[in-house]
């Protein structure tokens, strides 16, 4: 068999991630590949039985729904909890728990609920379970990290399978919020009788398997339920196993100990490629990653021209060419393609150096200037890239790798300055509107802002809180356009859904990656 080639090609690609690397003056280290690659193929699966088995880069934070705000774990609970809005295999909004939804009032949503629908338990989902879901999540005393329902001021149950939801102002994408993290549904007496930590430790849901056992940083193991509304699951179990890089996710397919491998790096995929037994799925995606620029610590960033300066030296074809094998798209402003306010009229930076350096001599800095990119250690070769695309420019950036868990928790900080000048983030914008890619990052008073400034705040609350789509489009268009021109981001792309598979599964992902694996079958 042939091994894999310096540089993450694998047999039959064009050309190699090193090569054109080299060609453009960038050094990034390949990935180190298992030594169970160096085998002709994975074992047989056959004896798994009617099991599927997926990997994630890691262990969920919690079993309690309320308590995470982290598409990791929401990978996972996804399967145990209904939410009341689900996006389908097509990105439209679906009916779940809520059939119906509408504005009755400009400050009032109203759900139809689902009738017949269960807990895990046989407790009754009905209107009394939405309104103390919502209002658990609000309750401080949660101390939820869950952001969406930020306008939600509370619930009245109308009828047992009719809510109402009243929020301070108006919110027109409420249920779409809804499909994800802020609409799971708990079990009210179920909670009361075994309290919070009961519920982690023994979570109990409507979705489409139960909790069996979770042994932390091991595996997280679920049931098919049989009594689900939408009907059983194709698989008898779930199981999710960590993989906290990808050579030990590669090892694990390889050996046979996972069918599916999810969030797979394309370099780290492309290792693969040729293999017997293994396939490599893309899937257009709208996970958009960025650089966030401190626009308000004292230094050469708070100059606009330095921050333009960046965005024209950053050569975003060549990065996704490089190092993610083609298998991501442009972004030219932040919102990605595919989300509700994406305007194709604004384009992205030209790429020049000759620009990018008058600019920096502009502002004073005609010899460059030294900053720090921070960023994932699982991201470690876009970063590395992207210091090398930046030097050429003579802006010298010193690479901080982190640890994922100590990078969330700087990111999520109320520091704005606790992953440096510089930093290297993805939003998935899982509503699939452009709120969800700006509403931390840009608005003055917001989490991760370090940037401020009074129109765009106005063109945010525009696109937040007008009930018209057309006004809600144009101050989306603005804000793009703004962004454009102030720089206070360096937008990169949106990148592919990778799934690395063995033969056993077959399953269509949507485009925001969620892990909804009730479709999914596996060849016994």
């Amino acid at each position: 068999m042939e091994r894999i080639r310096e540089g993450g090609g694998g047999p039959g690609l064009g050309y190699s991630r090193r090569s054109v690397l080299r060609l453009s003056g960038l050094a990034v280290p390949a990935l180190a590949a298992p030594a169970l690659l160096t085998g002709c193929g994975a074992p047989s699966a056959a004896s798994a039985g009617n099991v599927l088995r997926v990997s994630q880069t890691g262990d969920p934070k919690t079993m309690d729904p309320h308590k995470q705000g982290d598409m990791t774990s929401m990978n996972a609970l996804i399967n145990m909890f209904d939410t009341l809005t689900t996006r389908g295999r097509d990105n439209t909004l679906r009916p779940r728990i809520a059939l119906s939804w509408k504005a009755v009032e400009p400050k009032v949503w109203r759900f139809e609920l689902r009738r017949g629908v269960t807990f895990h338990n046989g407790e009754p989902c009905d209107a009394e379970a939405v309104r103390f879901s919502i209002e658990r999540l609000l309750d401080p005393a949660t101390k939820s990290p869950i952001v969406e329902l930020r306008y939600v001021e509370g619930v009245k149950v109308v009828d047992p399978y009719t809510v109402d939801v009243r929020t301070s102002v108006h919110d027109p994408i409420l249920p779409a919020k809804l499909s994800l993290f802020g609409g799971v549904v708990v079990p009210p007496r179920y909670l009361a009788k075994v309290g919070d930590e009961g519920f982690a430790a023994h979570p109990v849901g409507t979705g489409p398997f139960t909790f069996r056992h979770w042994q932390r940083d091991h595996e997280l193991r679920l049931a098919a339920f049989e009594h689900h509304w939408q009907g059983r699951p194709h698989v008898d179990e779930l199981v999710f196993v960590p993989a906290p890089n990808s050579s030990s996710a590669l090892a694990a397919l390889q050996s046979g100990g996972v069918d599916i491998v999810a969030g797979m790096t394309p370099d780290a995929a492309q290792q693969l490629a040729g293999y017997p037994g293994v396939e490599i799925g893309h899937h257009t995606g709208i996970r958009t990653s960025y650089l966030s620029l401190d626009t308000l610590t004292e230094g050469p960033l708070r100059d606009r021209r330095v921050r333009q300066a960046l965005n024209h030296a950053i050569d975003v074809p060549l990065l996704i060419k490089a190092v993610l094998g083609g298998k991501a798209t442009e972004v030219p402003a932040m919102i990605p393609r595919g989300a509700f306010g994406f305007d194709a009229s604004v384009k992205p930076f030209e790429r020049s150096l000759t620009k990018a350096r008058a600019l920096l001599a502009e502002a004073g800095h005609p010899d460059g200037i030294s900053t720090s990119i921070t960023a994932s250690n699982l991201d470690a070769n876009v970063a590395e890239a992207i210091a090398g695309l930046l030097a050429r420019a003579g802006v010298r950036a010193r690479v901080n790798l982190l640890d994922p868990g100590t990078y969330s928790q700087r990111l999520t900080s109320s520091n704005h300055g606790a992953l440096g000048p510089v930093y290297l983030a993805a939003s998935t914008v899982w509503t699939m509107d452009g709120e969800s890619m700006l509403q931390s990052n840009v608005r003055s008073d917001r989490r991760q802002s370090r940037w401020h400034h009074k129109r765009a705040d106005q063109l945010v609350d525009r696109e937040e809180l007008s009930v018209d789509p057309s006004v809600r489009r144009r101050a989306f268009s603005e804000l793009q356009q703004l962004i454009k021109d102030e720089a206070p981001f360096v937008p990169l792309y949106q990148i592919d859904n990778i799934y690395v598979h063995n033969t056993r599964p077959s399953w269509t992902p949507g485009a925001a990656g969620v892990l909804d694996m009730a479709s999914a079958k596996v060849a016994v």
